[in-house]
């Protein structure tokens, strides 16, 4: 059920920043809203709780963000909330961020190795990324897991590419379990 509020929702404000020609705003401003939820956990309490009504919550909701938000983009805040959907405030608005982000044609890439990579590594790993998929620009995370003892774990999407010698390693025990001695 909330994967499906987070799409309708998701899709409704996607839908009215390409009318509105705000796509790049609204990124920004889902973006701020998603950063306040997250650090300020009291005001998702608040704007959870049972017992505050929804006029309420629809007045704090607009006194946090009126001053600083696009009146659409508070307006969707607001319908959100009187139709209860509060809760779903940060799923819709990654959904949004996710659904932008895919419209412009920006990936997101998670690269692990098993040491850290300088720049220069970096900048060529991204400019082979780029040329070896649909995206025009990539939004770059790199971490370090020793456990791979070398190579590279690459996740772009729903698409992994593992050249770690842990998981060579693997195969290679697999491989040699199924051999039958004579």
């Amino acid at each position: 059920m909330a994967k499906l509020v987070s799409k309708t929702y998701g899709d409704a404000l996607f839908q009215l920043a390409l009318e509105e020609g705000k796509i790049d705003s609204f990124l920004e401003e889902a973006n701020g809203v998603s950063e306040i939820l997250l650090e300020n956990d009291s005001l998702v309490k608040l704007l959870n709780h049972p017992k505050i009504g929804k006029d309420e919550k629809v007045q704090v909701v607009e006194e946090i963000f009126k001053t600083n938000m696009s009146a659409e983009f508070t307006g969707f805040l607001v319908l959100m909330v009187k139709k209860d959907r509060q809760k779903e405030f940060l799923s819709v608005l990654h959904y949004f961020i996710d659904k932008v982000k895919e419209y412009k044609k920006i990936g997101i890439a998670y690269v692990t190795s098993a040491v850290e990579l300088d720049a220069d590594q970096q900048k060529k790993i991204e400019e082979k990324l780029l040329a070896t998929t649909r995206y025009e620009s990539l939004e770059m995370h790199y971490g370090v897991d020793k456990g791979l003892l070398g190579g590279m774990v690459i996740r772009i999407g729903d698409r992994i590419v593992d050249s770690s010698i842990k998981t060579r390693l693997q195969k290679l025990s697999q491989g040699l379990t199924k051999i039958q001695l004579a």
